[in-house]
């Protein structure tokens, strides 16, 4: 197969144009695609597990450290039983000491003085000891019983908590789990967002330059005066059969049918038909891929959607007139932009089948056709599918709105990590300067956590 050349009509150069240029283009097209995909998952899914990983140490780092609060309150408060223990015995044994001590006085006073006064001595001695002590252990019971007290208090806290921390390292492998999840609905999601913008993107250039290429090849000629006045028919084409081709795939059951070069009328037919493959109406597709809005496009329209007896006339162009925004019906005919046409394909469609089904129950009755009749040519109907084509692209809009805002969230997380990081590096740094080697060490803050100069560094 020779290969064709293509003169620019500028500097009058002659450009090969071959089969393996034409796969080059394509193949680059395509491995930029899928590297800035494979990229944008991969920083998805890092910053993901950061997130995750830092929430979950933080809430340990703090339940830990209650933990050890509670521990420390609970072996003062045995300590403190422990002291109240050990001085009650040594009030007993002050007690009998004293009672002894006593008993030897009075003993020796029993020698000096008659019986009966020494006895009431004794009487009044002991009975004032007594008082005392009974005190003394009155008030070191309850120290002993709200000592008691707290330790309960701190023992159920400490089992409080430590149910707590398992159930938060319950909740972290769920979280992991429910993390993991997200990450994969992201990433399919995310590869089909990456792959349906640049089937968008790239399908309208690579269609326009497979026709070019065919064209060049069966008729170099002509291309070459079709270059000096640019190439808006073969535009006008590529966007003719991309229509066609989106609509064939949405509409397996419909019939599209292209008419051809040079005979008069629309460039596409669309014959819908239901579920049961009954005809309910026809559709006729113009496309213009011009820049700048033409009024005769209308007229033009009009007089072949009567002549091919359509229901339906849509007008798709990338330049709209002044009073319509997106689609909109303009003076009898439908007029949207590239990026409506397949919502509105399916509001009109669903319109028509709607309209065949009424026709079918309403057989022989004049007045329901009319009705019908002034239904379809009516506000309402073209309310309905306004209604229908702005709640799909409004759907794409919020697509993009959320892409764009968890975007937005997660550089904000990541630059939160980084300062949090960054400060706590600084604290423990001036902490290690003062206190020296006294500071327990973090191995995560060491320079035995950093790579070496013998492995590998991207």
């Amino acid at each position: 197969m020779s290969d064709a050349e293509l003169q620019c009509p500028r500097c009058g150069a002659v450009i090969p144009l071959t089969e393996a240029l034409s796969r080059q283009i394509r193949a680059g097209i395509e491995a930029d695609v899928a590297a800035a995909h494979q990229q944008a998952l991969r920083e998805a899914e890092e910053r993901a597990r950061r997130d995750a990983e830092q929430a979950l140490q933080t809430r340990l780092a703090t339940v830990n450290a209650e933990l050890d609060l509670h521990a420390q309150r609970a072996r003062a408060a045995e300590a403190r039983e422990l002291e109240l223990k050990r001085r009650t015995m040594e009030l007993e044994e002050a007690q009998r000491t004293a009672a002894e001590r006593i008993r030897l006085e009075l003993e020796d006073t029993l020698r000096r003085e008659n019986e009966a006064r020494v006895q009431m001595l004794l009487e009044e001695a002991t009975n004032r000891a007594r008082s005392e002590t009974a005190l003394e252990l009155r008030l070191a019971n309850e120290q002993l019983a709200e000592e008691r007290r707290k330790l309960a208090e701190a023992q159920c806290n400490e089992l409080a908590l430590r149910q707590q921390a398992a159930a938060l390292e319950e909740r972290a492998r769920a979280l992991d789990l429910e993390v993991a999840r997200k990450l994969a609905e992201e990433k399919q999601t995310l590869e089909e967002s990456i792959r349906r913008t640049a089937a968008e993107e790239q399908a309208l250039k690579l269609a326009e330059k497979d026709k070019q290429v065919e064209d060049l090849k069966k008729l170099v000629d002509e291309m070459k005066r079709k270059s000096e006045q640019g190439s808006q028919e073969a535009q006008g084409e590529v966007l003719e059969l991309d229509i066609q081709t989106v609509l064939s795939a949405r509409f397996p059951t419909d019939e599209i049918r292209e008419v051809k070069k040079g005979a008069r009328g629309a460039d596409l037919v669309q014959v819908v038909r239901n579920d049961v493959l009954t005809e309910c109406g026809s559709i006729v597709w113009e496309a213009k891929n011009a820049k700048n809005w033409q009024p005769a496009w209308i007229d033009k329209l009009k007089d072949d959607q009567r002549e091919a007896g359509a229901a339906l006339a849509v007008l798709v162009t990338a330049s709209l007139p002044p009073e319509v925004r997106g689609f909109g019906f303009h003076d009898g005919v439908w007029v949207t932009d590239l990026a409506c046409y397949p919502a509105l394909a399916l509001a009109l469609r669903h319109q028509l089948i709607e309209a065949a089904r009424a026709r079918v129950v309403a057989t022989g009755v004049g007045a329901k056709m009319e009705a019908l009749y002034q239904y379809l040519s009516g506000h309402e109907f073209r309310h309905r599918v306004e209604a229908i084509v702005e709640a799909f692209t409004g759907m794409q809009a919020q697509l993009a709105r959320e892409k764009r805002a968890m975007a937005k969230q997660w550089a904000e997380r990541e630059k939160q990590i980084e300062r949090v990081i960054a400060s706590t590096t600084g604290m423990y740094g001036a902490l290690a300067g003062i206190i020296g080697s006294g500071l327990p060490s973090i191995p995560a803050l060491e320079m035995d956590a950093l790579p070496g100069p013998e492995e590998d560094i991207e």
